[in-house]
This record gives C-alpha cells, structure tokens and sequence, in this order.
C-alpha cells in the first residue's frame, strides 16, 4: 500500500529503494490520489529529501514531486534544480517541471539553454548536458510552440524518391511528365526534377521522400551517422526550401531488425550529436517536428538516408477528412481507378453499394468525370462522413442509407465500383461468404447490357468462385498486395 511505503520514507526505512517503489506506485491513479488525501498538502519530508546527500535518492524525489501534481511544488522543484549541482539529476527536475504551468521561468530556462550550449562538452559531461539541454528544450516548445517554416522550395531541383505499389512501378512511372528522367527500383521510383508541383499531382504514389547529396546513406554507428548527416549541409538543404532561418525541428525514424532497446538509444544518440553538431539549427522533437529523417537499414548493414518534409504538405486526399476502420486508403482507391482505366468510361452512371466514406466514389469522379453517382451503405455512420468528404470534394454523389440487397433503382447503371467488405474484428467468414455470394446475383440487376463492376477485393478465391457461377467473365486481376491479399477486379457481363 502506497501509505505504508510512504511511512517507511519517513522513517528513513530503505529511503532509495522505498521512494523508486512509491514512484511505480504513483503509476496508478487510485494509489496517488490516496497519497495526496493523506499528505493534505503537507510535502515537507520530500522537500527535506531535495537535498539528501545522495543524488539518487534527489533525482527520485523530484520525479515524485512532478507525479503529483500539486502545484505547490513547482517553487522547490525549480530552487532545487537551480542549486543542482551533480549532472545526472538536473534533467530530472526539468521532466518534473514540465507537469506544471512554468512560464515564469522560461526567461531562465532559456538562459541556461544558451549557456549549455556555448559549454565545452567532454566525455564526461556530455551524455548528462545533453539530456539536459534537450529537457530545456522540450520545456520551451511547450510554453512557445514551434515556429513552422513555409516551403518555397517548388522549383527548386531536388532529386527525389517515390515510393509506389511495387508491382506497377513502372505503369505509373509513365506516367509522370515526359520531360523528366526517371528510374525504377524494388519500392519506386527515384527522379530529378524541378517541378515539383507538377509531381506532386500524380494521385498513385504513396510517399514523397528527398534525397540529399552526400548523405545518401550513413553508418550505423550514432557519432558517425551524425557527422555525416551535418558535414552534407542539412541546414543548408532546408534553408534552400524555406522562409526564414533555423531552428528546425525534427524527428527520426529507424526501419532496422536492431532490438527495439538497441534502436531507441541509437536514435537518441544520433539525434543529440545532430543537434551539437549543427549548434542546434536542428533540434530533435517528437512531436512538433517539420521534417523526418528516415533511416532504412540496407544489405550493406548501414542505412539508407531520406527526408520526408511535413512543411510540404500532400494535398491530393484533403478531401478525407472522415474515416472509418474499414475505409480504403485514398491511394488504393486512385489506383484502382488507375488499373482498371481501360474500361472506365466519361460520364458513365456509377453505384457503389458498399459505398463507405465515399473514397472510392469521389476517386472515381477525379480520374474520370462520371455523370450520376449513387453510394448505398447500410451503416448510417458511413453515410454522414461520406457526405462531409464528398462536400469538401467539390462532388456531387447521392448517398443512401440503405442495405444494397434491398436497393431498387429506376434505371440501370454502366459501372458498379467498390471496395468490397471483407473479415475485419467479429466479421465472420461465413457471413462474407454469403455476402459475396448475394452480391454478385443482385449487381446484374443493376447493370446495362454492357456494364462493368470494378472491385477491389480482400477475398480473390471467393471473386473467382461467384464471378463463375453467376456468369460473369474476369476482364482484369490485378494484384494489389500479396501480404495482404487484396486484388483490383474488372468483370463485365
């Protein structure tokens, strides 16, 4: 029980091992709020313990302190880190500070920033100054924010990355501007260009990453990784592509079969070298950073370098404001279209009964004008949020809420496209199995003589077993993604 532990405390009983038990104890919340009940605001015995002798027993206290809450405790936990004098502990009190409304010391938080930062670091002092610098900045983008920098780098030459669906890299590679070079490889594309707008219309890419010269790919090791990732002039790189000067702030990502334990301490040692290496023109942080530096680990056992920049913003799905679990990824939807352009025709009537939403439907209408559009989805939900995206769409889709198999229409349509619903969470095999089986008997009812169903399937054994019995011909069967067993389907009838 949290009291008696507390007790022993006070008693001076085990202090160090009896306060590092009482911080996982503060974990649960009913455990803190009957330690709170029962100190009544009477914190002396942990402000007593802010200056033990030893520095472990300090650096627990002042974590204990933050855990609490009490406002009340801010002033001692902020004396005590300005009379600190043993580097391991000071960050500590910083971590505590953060948990309480600060802003009357940020002017010194910022002063002592710039004063770790000027200072010689050694390798004795240099794990625990860093820690402590980044504590201090974490505090100040809290109480100031971070400043975002506007992207002008349009037409600025940049070679970049594009990663796509592996299996039709080089369909969509055609379809880039036929004045740009550009080369496949096993996730994409790589390219040059400095048009970059005229790139970043193409709807079937799934990422756009940068490359920067000379730092294509790094070692694995945190102090070389970050020398080499400064000495190619990374602040340059972003200053080119920006208004206003540095700071930027940053994240890293590492893709690596490094142990996660491994992988954390390497990505925070490269990321506070970074930021000593660049005078913190770069500063790591996790949540409010402008760009990611992506690490993939190569055959080589090093890693592959790219930038992916959040100041440059992907518009080509805004319209998706609303989602569902089951909702088909904008990209998937574009690309559906894309592979099944040969039969998807100008101003054709389209249904989707499974309408979701909406993506499907409004990807349709922007690879090719479609004329009257029906979106039929049994879940009510569905249907608001497909209406909410289809407005900022600048579309006009008539949406019902209603189970397709009991959807009856005054005329027929030429095209039926979806994204076909397949097991996910309770779903039960069987009822997907019944599902499909209905599905493909009601959509003849639906179509013209000539008409097309386009889908995009979970379930390629069960397309094929009801395509054949309900006499449809497979015009395409494309996959998508083999781990994940999904297909795009044309069938006509």
């Amino acid at each position: 029980m949290i009291r008696n532990t507390y007790e022993d405390i006070v008693n001076g009983i085990e202090v160090r091992q009896n306060l590092s038990l009482l911080r996982q104890e503060l974990k649960d919340s009913h455990e803190k709020r009957a330690l709170l009940y029962f100190l009544s605001g009477d914190y002396s015995v942990l402000e007593g313990l802010l200056v033990h002798e030893d520095p472990k027993i300090r650096k627990n206290v002042a974590l204990i302190m933050g855990a609490l809450g009490d406002k009340r405790l801010l002033k001692p936990l902020y004396e005590a880190y300005e009379k600190e004098e043993t580097l391991f502990v000071k960050s500590s009190y910083l971590l505590s500070i953060k948990e309480y409304d600060f802003r009357e010391y940020v002017p010194k938080f910022r002063q002592r920033l710039e004063e770790l930062s000027r200072k010689e670091l050694t390798l004795d002092n240099k794990k625990h100054l860093t820690e402590e610098m980044r504590a201090l900045s974490d505090l100040l983008i809290i109480q100031e924010g971070v400043k975002h920098h506007k992207f002008t780098g349009m037409d600025k030459s940049s070679e970049l990355i594009l990663l796509t669906n592996r299996n039709y890299i080089h369909e969509i590679m055609a379809e880039l501007p036929v004045d740009i070079t550009a080369k496949a490889f096993s996730a994409g594309i790589m390219l040059t260009t400095d048009s970059l707008e005229e790139i970043r219309k193409l709807r079937y890419y799934e990422e756009l990453l940068f490359v920067v010269s000379g730092m294509k790919t790094c070692p694995m090791n945190a102090e070389e990784a970050a020398r080499k990732i400064a000495e190619a002039d990374l602040v340059k790189f972003m200053m080119d592509r920006h208004e206003g000067n540095a700071p930027f702030y940053f994240r890293i990502e590492c893709k690596s079969n490094l142990p996660l334990d491994k992988k954390s301490m390497f990505t925070k040692k490269l990321s506070s070298e970074l930021e000593r290496l660049t005078k913190r023109q770069l500063i790591n942080s996790t949540s409010n950073y402008e760009f990611e530096i992506r690490l993939i680990e190569n055959k080589t056992g090093c890693f592959n370098v790219l930038l992916k920049l959040y100041t440059l913003e992907d518009r080509r799905f805004t319209y998706r404001k609303e989602v569902l679990a089951t909702s088909i990824r904008p990209v998937n939807a574009a690309l559906t279209c894309f592979l099944a352009s040969d039969y998807i025709i100008e101003d054709a009537k389209v249904l989707d009964p499974f309408c979701g939403t909406g993506t499907m439907l409004i990807e349709r209408h922007k690879f090719r004008k479609a004329n009257t559009t029906y979106g039929i989805d049994l879940f009510g939900e569905a249907i608001d949020k497909a209406k909410v995206n289809t407005e900022i769409a600048h579309q006009i889709i008539h949406y019902i809420n209603r189970d397709f198999f009991d959807f009856k229409h005054d005329y027929l349509f030429d095209e039926i496209i979806t994204n076909m619903p397949f097991v996910i969470g309770k779903s039960n095999r069987e009822d997907i199995v019944v599902l499909y089986d209905r599905f493909f008997e009601k959509a003849k009812l639906h179509l013209e003589p000539n008409g097309i169903v386009i889908l995009y399937s979970h379930n390629q054994d069960l397309v094929r077993r009801f395509s054949l019995k309900y006499g449809y011909n497979i015009k395409e069967e494309r996959e998508i993604s083999k781990k994940a067993g999904t297909y795009v389907y044309v069938l006509s009838i």
